[in-house]
Formats: C-alpha cells, sequence, structure tokens
C-alpha cells in the first residue's frame, strides 16, 4: 500500500508505527466508543491499513514498532489468520464495524480493551504474551477455542451479549493460558464455554454475571485451573458444569447465587478439588450434584444446601464449617435413594475431629433411614431395635427398660407372692430376683423353678419373658453392630 493512498487520518497512525507512538483520536476520555458508528473519516482507519502495517509496515531504527491507535473507527475486516505478527497490538476505545479474524495466527501482546466490537474470530490463535479484552463490548460471539496465550487473558468487567448467536458466547475450550484467565465482573449472556481449557494460574470470575436460563451458563468440564476457580459474589442463572474438573486450590463460591430452578444449579461431579467453598451464599435453586468427586475440605454452611442433592460417591477428608449432627442430616436425606455411603463420609469427618457424639448419632440416622427401605417385618424389627437400644449406639436405654421392667415385676410379685410348686424344698422368695429369673433369658437365680404364679400374675411372667428375649435379642445385635465399626 502506497502513503499516498492513505487518509490523512491513517497516515498519522503509518508514521507513528515505525516508533511505536501512541495515536488518539479521542476529543475525551470519557467517549463511548459504541457511538463510533457515526464518527467521520478524521478519525476512521480502514482495517486493511492496519494490517498492512502490521504485516509490513515501516521501521525506524532503534525503534520498537507497534500499533497503538485508540478512539478510532475501524471499517471492514480486520483479516490476520494465519498471520505472524511480530508487534504489540494495541486498539483500545475504538470502534469495530466488522469482526477481527485472526484466526490461527500467531501474535505479540493484543489489548482491545474498552473498544466496541461485534464479534471477535480467533481460535487456534497463539499469543506470546497477554490478550487483553478489559471491558471491551462484543455484539457477537467471543471465539477463543484452541487459543494459546503465553500470559494472561484479560476479561475484566467484559460483555458478551449476542442474542442471535446460537452457541457458547465466550468459547474458551481447549485453550491454554500460561497464567490467569482473569475476568472479575464478566457480564455474559449466553454460554461459557471452558471445556478443557488448562490454566496455569487462576480463574478469575469474582462478581462474573452469567445469564443462560434453562441451559447451561458456564461450561467447564475437564477444566484444569492449577490454582484457584474464584466465584465470589458472582450470579449465574443456569447450569454450573464443572465435571471432571481439576482445581487442586479453591473452588470458592462464597456469597454466590446460583438460580437453575428445576434442573441443576452445580455440577461438579467426577472432580478432584482441593477446597469447595459454599459459603454466605442465599440457597442454592436447583440440584446440588457432587457425585464421585474428591474434596479434601468441604466448606458447606447448611443453610445453602437445596431441596435436592446427589452425593453418592462423594469423598472428603474435613467438612467445615462443624456443626451439630441434626443440622448436617437432613442434606443426607435429600438425595433420591438410600446411601449409606454418604452417612459413612459423614461418620468419618466427625471421627476425624473428635465428635463422637455426632458420629453416633450419624450412625443412628443412617439405620432409621435404612429401616424404611426394608419389608413391613425388617421395619418392625427394626422399630424394637430403635427403641430398645437406638440400635447399639443408646446402650443405657437398654438399662432403663430393664429398670422400668424389674420394678414392675418386683411391685406386682411383691404384693402378691407366687405359691411354692414344693413348699418344703422351695427357698424363701424374693420378688427382685423372682423378676430378674424371669427377664434374663441365661442367668437363673433359683426363683423361677421354684415358684408358679396364678391369673394375670402367670401373664404378667409371659409378657416379662418375652421382653426380656426381645430386650437381650436386640442388644446383643445393637452391641454387635456397633463393635463391628470400631
Amino acid at each position: 500500500m502506497e502513503i499516498n493512498d492513505l487518509t490523512p487520518a491513517e497516515a498519522r497512525v503509518w508514521r507513528a508505527f515505525a516508533t511505536g507512538t501512541a495515536v488518539d483520536f479521542r476529543a475525551a476520555d470519557d467517549e463511548d466508543p459504541a457511538e463510533g458508528g457515526a464518527w467521520g473519516p478524521e478519525r476512521t482507519v480502514r482495517a486493511s491499513v492496519l494490517r498492512a502495517l502490521l504485516l509490513d509496515g515501516p521501521r525506524a531504527d532503534g525503534e520498537v514498532a507497534a500499533l497503538s491507535l485508540a478512539g478510532a473507527r475501524v471499517t471492514g475486516p480486520l483479516e490476520l489468520a494465519y498471520a505472524t505478527v511480530d508487534h504489540p497490538v494495541r486498539l483500545r476505545h475504538c470502534h469495530f464495524d466488522d469482526v477481527p479474524r485472526l484466526y490461527a495466527a500467531r501474535l505479540r501482546e493484543v489489548n482491545l480493551s474498552e473498544s466496541v466490537l461485534p464479534g471477535l474470530i480467533s481460535h487456534a490463535v497463539r499469543v506470546d504474551g497477554v490478550l487483553r479484552l478489559t471491558r471491551a463490548r462484543f455484539g457477537g460471539m467471543v471465539r477463543l477455542g484452541g487459543a494459546e496465550i503465553t500470559g494472561s487473558l484479560y476479561l475484566e468487567s467484559t460483555e458478551i451479549h449476542a442474542p442471535d448467536t446460537e452457541g457458547p458466547v465466550l468459547q474458551l475450550n481447549q485453550a491454554v493460558l500460561g497464567a490467569d484467565l482473569w475476568a472479575p465482573g464478566l457480564r455474559a449472556r449466553g454460554t461459557v464455554r471452558l471445556d478443557g481449557a488448562r490454566v496455569a494460574g487462576t480463574v478469575n470470575l469474582t462478581d462474573a454475571v452469567l445469564d443462560r436460563p434453562d441451559g447451561t451458563a458456564l461450561q467447564a468440564e475437564t477444566l484444569a485451573a492449577e490454582a484457584d476457580v474464584l466465584m465470589r459474589h458472582a450470579g449465574v442463572r443456569g447450569r454450573l458444569e464443572f465435571r471432571g474438573a481439576r482445581i487442586p486450590g479453591r473452588l470458592d463460591l462464597s456469597q454466590a447465587r446460583l438460580v437453575n430452578p428445576g434442573g441443576t444449579a452445580l455440577r461438579a461431579s467426577s472432580c478432584v478439588i482441593g477446597e469447595l467453598w459454599l459459603r454466605q451464599c442465599p440457597t442454592v435453586e436447583g440440584t446440588l450434584n457432587l457425585r464421585r468427586s474428591q474434596v479434601e475440605v468441604l466448606f458447606v454452611e447448611p443453610e445453602v444446601v437445596p431441596h435436592w442433592v446427589q452425593l453418592n460417591d462423594l469423598t472428603y477428608t474435613s467438612l467445615v464449617p462443624h456443626e451439630p449432627a441434626e443440622r448436617r442430616l437432613p442434606m443426607l436425606e435429600r438425595g433420591d435413594s438410600y446411601l449409606p455411603f454418604i452417612y459413612e463420609q459423614l461418620t468419618a469427618s466427625y471421627r476425624r475431629i473428635g465428635d463422637d457424639d455426632a458420629a453416633r448419632l450419624v450412625q443412628l440416622a443412617k439405620q432409621r433411614r435404612h429401616r424404611r427401605t426394608l419389608p413391613w417385618y425388617g421395619r418392625v424389627w427394626g422399630l424394637l431395635q430403635d427403641a430398645a437400644v437406638g440400635y447399639g449406639f443408646r446402650p443405657l436405654r437398654a438399662g432403663g427398660w430393664l429398670l422400668s421392667l424389674l420394678a414392675v415385676g418386683s411391685v406386682a410379685y411383691g404384693l402378691r407372692h407366687p405359691p411354692p410348686l414344693k413348699p418344703a424344698e422351695s427357698p424363701d422368695f424374693n420378688p427382685v430376683f423372682y423378676t430378674l429369673d424371669l427377664l434374663l433369658p441365661v442367668i437363673s437365680f433359683g426363683q423361677e423353678s421354684a415358684f408358679a404364679p396364678e391369673g394375670w400374675y402367670q401373664y404378667l411372667g409371659y409378657v416379662l419373658i418375652v421382653m426380656g428375649w426381645i430386650l437381650a435379642t436386640t442388644v446383643v445385635a445393637g452391641v454387635t453392630r456397633t463393635v463391628s465399626r470400631q
């Protein structure tokens, strides 16, 4: 391209490129690039001119050539597909009439911050540095699938609104980032896709607003982040999908609002996570799915847990904050079936911190939940064990039953002694030991065989014998179960 073909605005940009001098067409710092469609030729630059500069622009000895432009209207598509550009590209506060096409290009630093664009086609791009889209506004898809960025990707307060788009509005699937995905305050209407992405640093979505009602707001299956995934104060309408993710640090959803009524609000199944935080949040609206995940520290407040949860095969080392078992147990009752493993996990977490009373209460709740799955005769037997000794976890209850029955029998037979079978050979009658003889099926004090009660006293004896057997059997069953758990 000849210099004579350039407009005055383009000539100014052309001359500044050789020395990396910044060109700023803005009349005021608070100009809105969304109004750039009305900007005149005095600040309009053709995309073909920018392409010619980046591929074969002039250079000055001893200077670093760079494209640094602000407040311009860029007309026509910026075509850099498969190109290799060795110069920094800074197009800030600009208005793009057409979608830049950077597919499979190799670039240095790229900065499109505060610009307004109808979209961005840059999948499989390689950026040897950072890619800045801070506070940029997109009216179409941002395609960065398969991108390789050696530094960070900045999306602070970026807005992506693509109402006519089918599919994800922000595509970062299979992207590789050498540092952070820094996107606090991101606003996206549609699906944000991070499937298979690898981030060497932190994924920061603090204060993000992800809006995809009745669909997936964040698709991050098999995401690998080497530090944290932060979504504090985020507002999410739609599904959060983290299936198979690997996050050695925190998945922090503190004070986030997750809303997907009638569907899954958070799916973090088959994940390996250092710490999962759900704290100081409103109650999750939708299903919470943590199946088959491994979590070192599970920080979940009882008030956050929704009505429907899926916890089968979830393993965790610590459950915080420490809460009484009565506040944790409802979470285990909200699944679709009886799952013994989730009770064992909660029991183990209490035992690990030395709260044996809470651990026993969880085991008792497990037996009661299991009882509801049994046939009627199993439920009857379970009720007897529960009433007698609390399935072995309430051993003092057996003593209470024994003392009560002993008192009833002792008073009844003390008021009316049963006649002896052989008066000449019978020992002196003792109502307490006679009642013990009836109650204890193994021990004999010689009273029961020497006396024969009559009338309703005889029926009372039958009742004491039956209750003694029931009590002894339930005690043995409960104690055996308890010992086997140790």
